[in-house]
């Protein structure tokens, strides 16, 4: 396989998803996604990397990552849907490949598209008609950015310094459901 043209370094925002091979689902069930995320708080503490946002959705995910050691940011999706997909396949007696390819990963370089790329991911399970209101969805941070459920996975400081309340981001997040207006930078979002 190519190498990554991505250089991951400390101190930088990135973007890491993907998806289900032919959009299968890649969580079956809630103890899917209990798995994930348990194993996903071990992963965050030992690479030293920040979640910002992110959202597990039945066929894919979104990760916002800010890596704050040397190890890179590309690790957790690799160990932590590296053992999932064992357990996936052994479990459900499913053979083949889980995802449709290696996970993709975009630098977030500058803070307009680090505001607007939190809101598209948090926006997924309303966007992808899954639920009506946000608050219905438990698989991402929203509701700790919200200020209505006491999760551990994420960063309550990068919310106040970059949008002030979880009242401003959440109207913030409700202007995107409405406009669905995302800069040119994210265009690369209509993969799912």
């Amino acid at each position: 396989m190519p190498r990554r043209k991505i250089q991951f370094t400390q101190g930088h925002y990135y973007h890491i998803y993907n998806r289900g091979a032919g959009r299968h689902n890649l969580f079956i069930e809630q103890d899917n996604y209990l798995y994930i995320l348990q194993k996903m708080k071990e992963y965050l503490t030992k690479f030293s990397l920040v979640m910002i946002a992110y959202c597990l959705m039945p066929n894919h995910y979104h990760f916002l990552l800010r890596q704050d050691g040397q190890i890179s940011a590309s690790e957790l999706p690799k160990r932590l849907f590296g053992g999932y997909s064992r357990a996936v396949q052994r479990r459900y007696d499913w053979t083949g490949t889980l995802f449709e390819g290696r996970f993709q990963a975009r630098h977030v370089g500058n803070e307009n598209y680090l505001r607007h790329l939190c809101r598209y991911i948090h926006a997924n399970p309303v966007k992808d008609g899954l639920v009506h209101h946000l608050e219905e969805w438990p698989y991402s941070n929203y509701l700790e950015w919200i200020g209505e459920r006491d999760g551990t996975i994420v960063d309550r400081t990068f919310i106040q310094d970059l949008f002030g309340s979880g009242r401003e981001y959440k109207e913030f997040v409700q202007d995107y459901l409405i406009t669905r207006h995302l800069p040119n930078e994210l265009n690369y979002l209509d993969w799912n």
